[in-house]
């Protein structure tokens, strides 16, 4: 088992504090997700837990299996076992689709014993099939002229094929309809299991629909202020936010613009 803890997490942009004092633990064989009004600082803390080096720390704490995943680089933090599944993935040029995902898996693997191209054809054939991708898309270049939903489909084909400890997918959802929405839900919960955990950052009910979390989480003012089960975000897109800022006397949410 994996877990990746944060603690008393405060996180600035540009001198503004945008996360206050976050507190959340995830084991692998979890899936935890995120919701809260725009603004509070749920894609901060994504872009944070990865090290985007616009996003400043100032204080608190992220380990993996008790190593201090600050003091890493960003390909340390993915090699290490974090993936983050971006809400705009970038376009390389020049970079084809399978030769990235190669290399990613190999980045991850011990010196000489790098996965064999027959085995990975296989295993990118099925992956590939599984998310109903054309199979053309393997030699585009990452990204380039890839629709939104294409995007987050390969997204997806990413984590299968990396297989992390621990994923992060910010907004994995937007943008999706819903036929495509069913098949990046089965593709997470294919990954499922005890070497796998998730934190899932969205808006909506909808994707929950397919994918039932473990836990889910509302993210105000900077903070984790209430915890729950699936029945939390049922609630949430029933009645919105306002009932927890009554609940807790929040008066004003508005925190500052997220990046």
């Amino acid at each position: 088992m994996s877990t990746l803890v944060i603690q008393d997490l405060h996180v600035a942009i540009d001198g503004k504090e945008i996360l206050k004092g976050l507190n959340l633990t995830i084991n692998t064989n979890e899936i935890h997700a995120v919701m809260g009004p725009n603004g509070t600082g749920k894609s901060t803390l994504a872009s944070a837990i990865m090290g985007h080096p616009k996003y400043e720390v100032t204080s608190g704490s992220i380990t993996l299996d008790n190593e201090d995943v600050l003091e890493m680089e960003v390909n340390e933090r993915a090699q290490a076992g974090i993936f983050l599944g971006m809400q705009y993935p970038s376009e390389i040029n020049g970079v084809t689709n399978a030769d990235f995902l190669r290399s990613a898996i190999n980045s991850r693997r011990e010196e000489g014993d790098e996965i064999s191209i027959m085995k990975f054809i296989r295993e990118l054939d099925k992956k590939m099939d599984y998310l109903e991708m054309d199979q053309e898309m393997a030699q585009r270049y990452l990204n380039e002229g890839f629709s939104g939903g294409e995007k987050k489909r390969n997204e997806i084909l990413q984590l299968m094929m990396i297989q992390p400890k621990i994923a992060i997918l910010d907004e994995i959802d937007s943008g999706l309809d819903i036929d495509a929405l069913k098949v990046v839900a089965n593709g997470i919960n294919q990954m499922r299991g005890e070497d796998f955990g998730c934190l899932i950052i969205t808006h909506y009910q909808r994707l929950l629909d397919y994918i039932t979390p473990d836990h889910v989480h509302v993210i105000m003012q900077g903070r984790i202020v209430k915890t729950g089960g699936p029945e939390l975000a049922h609630k949430l897109e029933e009645q919105g936010y306002d009932w927890i800022k009554e609940e807790l006397g929040i008066e004003d949410e508005t925190v500052g613009q997220e990046a």
